[in-house]
């Protein structure tokens, strides 16, 4: 199993790919990873054309390429013909299996669609598959759907005609709550989990490497008297709260959640063994809305842009919870305002302030331009918010997956 990266340049000339064997007891593949004119067209035939001898009468001549929703889609379409043509004098086909956000939710409700809407569980399909010794997969980069993005694929499927279901936020029938249950099922990393069962190779090639090295990302100009900065919590934190121990002997360990009055609530019980090590940790909602409302402060003082880098998907469980302190506390006039409000249609701040814009469209008229207007005035009063699409007004603190840490920290770096 093969977990594939690929970016694509355009090139002056014509060129050729570099191809990196990889042998396996029954079989050996092709896997296309960078252009280079490293091997001329007459080698690449021969090189291939070994390849089909090799390889083992039992073993199907076949790479699956999955389809999937990360952007740009450009790289994903244009890449499969250079594939298909590269392996077609080997003998091998490449199959493509649609394991999007929108195919697997399609392939939830067969009894909801027409016999020519229904849609295979590919996933399942390919997860069954790569636990086996046979398979060739190039999975390709796919989205761990959040909330808003699961709404947002829901709606879009219904406007095409398919009659799927919404998902239910707060189930309150046994109906409900096993839609939701089956939504659950797609949301947040789903793909990885089931196909990195299999024997996952994500390492990247030593000329890949040496590309990089030999051009490195550009690098912005900083100044001495730069204001930019990162701030971080100094306490109270999940790093500075963090306690450990070995466990002597073997028993069940209790995780309890202690209410303010006292009452305790038992939330999962963990069995473990001698000289196990416990790790645990948390994190103060009250230090942590402190830290964000002296932050908003600062960069107002300072004139500075004010953005929030989290790993807000729904990989974490902590990271949307700390998204919405945020959102809350940016906006902490227009929720004091409208807190009654707020609860009665079901803002969540933990989906971004785009939750609010979303769920006031249910109220009346005047009532919505009373809340838009309030969160206009909010931008006088703070310091300029980082935007994800200036164009269309969507900010920093709009949807939650939108600004992940691990890709805007090195940009906002760099650049």
């Amino acid at each position: 199993f093969f977990s594939c990266h690929f970016c694509c340049a355009m090139l002056r000339r014509s060129v050729l790919p570099l191809v990196r064997l990889r042998y396996t007891p029954r079989t050996v593949v092709p896997v296309l990873y960078r252009y280079s004119t490293a091997v001329a067209r007459d080698d690449l035939v021969d090189i291939l054309k070994s390849l089909k001898e090799a390889r083992s009468p039992v073993t199907e001549n076949k790479i699956i390429y999955t389809e999937t929703d990360e952007a740009p889609a450009l790289a994903t379409y244009s890449l499969l013909p250079i594939v298909q043509a590269f392996v077609k004098a080997s003998g091998v086909t490449v199959e493509s299996r649609d394991i999007s956000l929108a195919g697997r939710i399609l392939a939830l409700f067969p009894d909801r669609l027409t016999e020519a809407q229904r849609h295979p569980d590919a996933l399942a399909e390919l997860g069954a598959l790569s636990v086996t010794p046979d398979p060739n997969i190039i999975k390709l980069p796919n989205i761990s759907a959040s909330l808003p993005q699961m709404f947002a694929c829901i709606k879009e499927l219904q406007d095409k005609g398919y009659a799927i279901p919404d998902y239910p936020e707060n189930p309150q029938t046994d109906k409900e709550k096993e839609i939701k249950a089956a939504y659950d099922k797609v949301k947040g990393s789903a793909v990885n989990p089931v196909l990195r069962e299999g024997n996952s190779d994500r390492r990247a090639a030593a000329a890949v490497k040496q590309y990089a090295m030999r051009h490195p990302h550009r690098v912005g100009a900083w100044t001495a008297d730069s204001k930019s900065h990162v701030s971080h919590m100094e306490a109270d934190d999940f790093y500075g709260n963090e306690q450990s121990t070995v466990v002597p002997a073997s028993g069940t360990v209790s995780i309890k959640f202690i209410a303010e009055d006292g009452e305790e609530k038992l939330m999962k019980k963990v069995p473990v063994l001698p000289e196990e090590i416990i790790d645990g940790t948390f994190i103060s909602a009250k230090a942590l809305r402190k830290f964000y409302e002296e932050q908003i402060e600062d960069a107002k003082a300072k004139d500075v842009l004010f953005s929030l880098h989290l790993k807000a998907t729904m990989m974490k469980v902590s990271d949307p919870i700390m998204f919405g302190h945020c959102v809350e506390a940016f906006y902490a006039d227009v929720f004091a305002k409208h807190a009654a409000t707020f609860e009665a249609i079901g803002v969540d701040s933990s989906s971004g302030i785009g939750d609010v814009y979303k769920k006031i469209k249910q109220l009346p008229q005047a009532e919505q331009a009373a809340i838009e207007a309030d969160i206009q005035a909010v931008y006088v009063t703070r310091p300029e918010l980082a935007m994800v699409n200036s164009a269309k007004g969507i900010t920093n603190l709009h949807v939650p997956s939108d600004v992940i840490i691990d890709a805007s920290m090195p940009a906002a770096i760099r650049d």
